[in-house]
């Protein structure tokens, strides 16, 4: 079963997140992503691409339920594939407009502020990075990527008060770049994408490099450690019973 579906027109790639009908993540559905991702950095003929998400979630984030069954050891593994592949998109040589089309939720929501763009459908759907919220810790990658999108003070606020943003209260904070509705979505996403393909490919590879290389070598040489203290606090008592109690099914 495929959990991303890719398809190409013209220079314009759609990456598409299918897996439920929430698109939980789990360790197959990255390490499909990370493969689909690097088959696209080197196809010459795509310039930019459109991610985005099936039915009426980008990501709830983690699956949470299957990573109940984890050892420590296992979700260790799994969190270094994850964090690898949000650095990885982080620094991807492509631009990436994420077209958030319905709820982006903490794992989700870190694979957003690792794009180059984000739109965000107006409606019901939310976004957060939540994890205060059922007592979790959050990831060095997650904090150093939002501080970029955002500022040190937003971020603060975000990751405190662990609310669910509307898409009009996101983009006052700069965590969305654009509000569209759900009829527009994916023709607002293709004329940024189309705009960003338009770029001399070497410059905007350049270009990006040198903004993104300072938050880029703080998650690498902190996340480490971040893994470690996540993991600690996610096997607490109290996390773990707050954990039981979330369904996403």
């Amino acid at each position: 079963m495929s959990f991303l579906h890719v398809s190409r027109d013209g220079e314009i790639a759609t990456a598409i997140l299918s897996r439920g009908k929430v698109n939980a993540l789990n360790e197959p559905m990255v390490e499909e992503i990370t493969r689909s991702f690097e088959d696209l950095a080197t196809d010459n003929e795509v310039k930019s691409i459109i991610f985005t998400g099936s039915g009426k979630f980008f990501s709830f984030g983690f699956d949470v339920p299957e990573f109940l069954n984890y050892s420590k050891s296992d979700f260790i593994r799994y969190l270094e594939k994850f964090t690898n592949f949000y650095t990885y998109l982080f620094l991807f040589p492509k631009p990436i407009v994420a077209a958030l089309n319905g709820h982006t939720i903490a794992g989700g929501c870190m694979l957003a502020t690792a794009c180059d763009f984000r739109l965000m459908v107006t409606g019901k759907a939310k976004i957060a990075l939540n994890e205060i919220t059922f007592g979790s810790a959050v990831l060095a990658g997650s904090v150093e990527m939002l501080k970029y999108c955002v500022g040190s003070r937003n971020a603060q606020s975000i990751l405190y008060n662990g609310t669910m943003y509307s898409a009009e209260e996101a983009f006052e904070l700069g965590l969305v770049d654009q509000v569209s509705s759900a009829d527009a979505l994916a023709e607002d996403a293709r004329k940024v994408a189309q705009e960003f393909a338009k770029k001399n490919s070497s410059a905007f590879r350049c270009t990006k490099h040198l903004l993104r290389k300072s938050a880029s070598e703080e998650m690498i040489k902190r996340e480490k450690d971040a893994i470690l203290d996540f993991v600690d606090i996610w096997y607490s008592e109290q996390t773990w019973e707050n954990l039981k109690a979330i369904k996403i099914y």
